[in-house]
């Protein structure tokens, strides 16, 4: 999954504007874990995340649409996990099929 690697305005936290596709699954000091599900094509709102660490759990289709209006396909595997700055995007599932991701978000 890429992202734009210019810092970006910082928008609202994607569990407080989106709680039906985002959960925190745990938090301390240190990390966030998000749980994001998606059913094919649904759309979030834009909204931003840290630094962070995707594992995903089933595989990826979507749009992100980023604030300066340019949008990017992103395409990710079952299995894999990617490195992300921080970002700020509006998602959309362009698939027929569901999608799972756990993010770690790091606090620094």
């Amino acid at each position: 999954m890429a992202t734009a690697r210019i810092p970006q305005p910082t928008a609202d936290d994607p569990v407080k504007v989106d709680p039906m596709h985002y959960t925190v699954e745990f938090e301390n000091d240190h990390v966030r874990v998000i749980r994001i599900k998606y059913k094919p094509s649904e759309k979030s709102v834009m909204h931003s995340h840290p630094e962070s660490v995707a594992i995903f759990l089933t595989d990826a289709h979507a749009k992100f649409t980023y604030p300066n209006g340019k949008s990017e396909d992103i395409k990710a595997k079952a299995g894999s996990v990617q490195h992300m700055e921080a970002f700020t995007h509006l998602p959309e599932n362009t698939s027929k099929k569901s999608f799972e991701v756990i993010q770690v978000e790091l606090k620094h």
